[in-house]
């Protein structure tokens, strides 16, 4: 596969961004140049069970891929600009070798020198790399929050992955933040019980925004 040139890319995608508990996911994939798994495409767009089944093929199909994270303590102490940055840093550095381009999708560029960076929008749905990375960023988001749901029953964590889901709410205004929460997001402020564990956010100096 080569984009403008280049002879090694890689796909990068996040998953976890807007949750509110759990961490910053981002994966790094290197197409092999054949053709892909029939129906890879966005994993927002394949049911969970198709992106399980998607993610194994993907793993013997992809010529390199790496997972990098940015966990919530990162995410509180960095903001999610620089949290993204990290985790895919930590992604693209487990790579076997580095990438001649990265297609980073969206039209932010978080990732900045060194990496050669291109953004494209909806980058999911033209790049097979980038489709790539995106199933298996968010199949292995999912199982790290769905290992999470024996300890905290309530929250929702299996089925909602730290997302502001109904139960998960309930559980918040109940019990409060676990330790897997990010404690500077202005959910807390509607929580009564528990605002005042919110921190403060990091200096926003060099944050970009991301929606």
């Amino acid at each position: 596969m080569q984009a403008g040139g280049a002879a090694r890319v890689a796909g990068v995608d996040e998953v976890g961004r807007g949750a509110w508990a759990g961490p910053v996911v981002v994966c790094a994939a290197v197409a092999d140049g054949t053709e892909p798994p029939d129906g890879l495409t966005d994993s927002k767009k394949l049911t969970p069970q198709r992106r399980t089944a998607m993610a194994g093929l993907l793993r013997e199909w992809v010529h390199d891929h790496a997972i990098g994270s940015a966990d919530p303590a990162e995410i509180d102490e960095l903001g999610m600009t620089r949290a993204l940055r990290l985790a895919a840093t930590r992604a693209l550095d487990g790579l076997s070798r580095p990438p001649d381009t990265v297609i980073l999708d969206g039209k932010h560029d978080y990732l900045g020198a060194p990496w050669p960076v291109r953004t494209r929008i909806q980058a999911d749905l033209s790049s097979v790399a980038v489709a790539a990375a995106s199933v298996l960023a968010k199949v292995h988001r999912d199982s790290g929050m769905a290992a999470l749901h024996p300890r905290f029953p309530d929250y929702g964590f299996a089925t909602g992955v730290g997302y502001p889901s109904p139960a998960h709410r309930a559980a918040l205004a109940e019990h409060g933040p676990t330790p897997y929460h990010r404690m500077t997001w202005s959910y807390l402020d509607a929580l009564p019980k528990w605002r005042h564990l919110r921190k403060p956010r990091p200096d926003p100096d060099g944050q970009i925004p991301l929606l």
